[in-house]
Order: C-alpha cells, then sequence, then structure tokens
C-alpha cells in the first residue's frame, strides 16, 4: 500500500479536496494525508463543494506537515506553489510532485464558491489521473 502527503499552505481548501479524492480513487491501495506548512482550519466551502459531488470530507482536520516527517510516505504532492517552495526535507525516498491550483478563497466573495467548484473538478481530474498512472501497478497488491 502506498502513502501519498498532499501539502499545502493553510490545509484548508486544495489539500483537503485532493485528499479526498486521491482517497477516494486509490480506495485500499493507498493511504492519504494532508497537511500544510501554515495549517488554519477546513474551509466550508471545500467540505460543502466536495459533498455536492458525494465525497464526505467534514471529518477531515488541518494538520502541520512537521505531524508527518517520520512516517514512510512515497509521494509527497505540493498543490499551491507556497507549499512547495517552503515544503521541508523528508527524511525518505518520498518522490516530490508539484501542482498547482489557484486558491479558490482568494476569489471575490460573490465568485467563491464558483471558484471552489471549478478547482474541486481541476483537483478531482487531476486525482483520478494521478491514481490511474502511480497506482496502477499497486493492483493486486
Amino acid at each position: 500500500m502506498k502513502t501519498i502527503l498532499v501539502l499545502c499552505t493553510g490545509n484548508s481548501a486544495r489539500s483537503q479536496m485532493a485528499h479526498g479524492y486521491l482517497q477516494y480513487f486509490a480506495a485500499d491501495r493507498a493511504t492519504v494525508y494532508s497537511a500544510g506548512v501554515a495549517p488554519h482550519g477546513v474551509n466550508p466551502l471545500a467540505i460543502q463543494v466536495m459533498a455536492e459531488d458525494h465525497v464526505d470530507i467534514s471529518h477531515h482536520t488541518s494538520n502541520h506537515v512537521d505531524e508527518y516527517m517520520n512516517l514512510p510516505i512515497d509521494y509527497v504532492i505540493t498543490v499551491c506553489d507556497n507549499a512547495r517552495e517552503q515544503c521541508p526535507y523528508f527524511p525518505s525516498t518520498a518522490e516530490m510532485i508539484h501542482h498547482s491550483f489557484t486558491d479558490p478563497s482568494h476569489a471575490p466573495e460573490s465568485e467563491r464558491l464558483t471558484q471552489f467548484r471549478v478547482v474541486r473538478d481541476q483537483i478531482k481530474q487531476y486525482s483520478e489521473q494521478f491514481i490511474n498512472e502511480r497506482l496502477a501497478e499497486s493492483v493486486g497488491e
């Protein structure tokens, strides 16, 4: 079984959505965690838009990356540029992967929910592709 850690600055939206989708698509082929370099709680709009797509992240917590430093991680995925720049060194053989998504919480209030849905859909597509490409060999392990 593979272990995936998704990093973002606040561990509130993008990394939480990626965590939800990666776990959904990986099923029992991976354990997925998410963390931030400056965590500040799971964004309610992230929970809402994921629920619209039948993925429940309401039980997720916003954690600091330091909590995962001693775990054997196979993949570290940074989903924002700031997290990539501040990402600590992982004392493991983790493969570092970067794919930046726009921060939907920075959209104007009148467009925020729509932007969360747009980013959710981008993250869903990325997550499905990632699991299909990276964990295809894990089937049957």
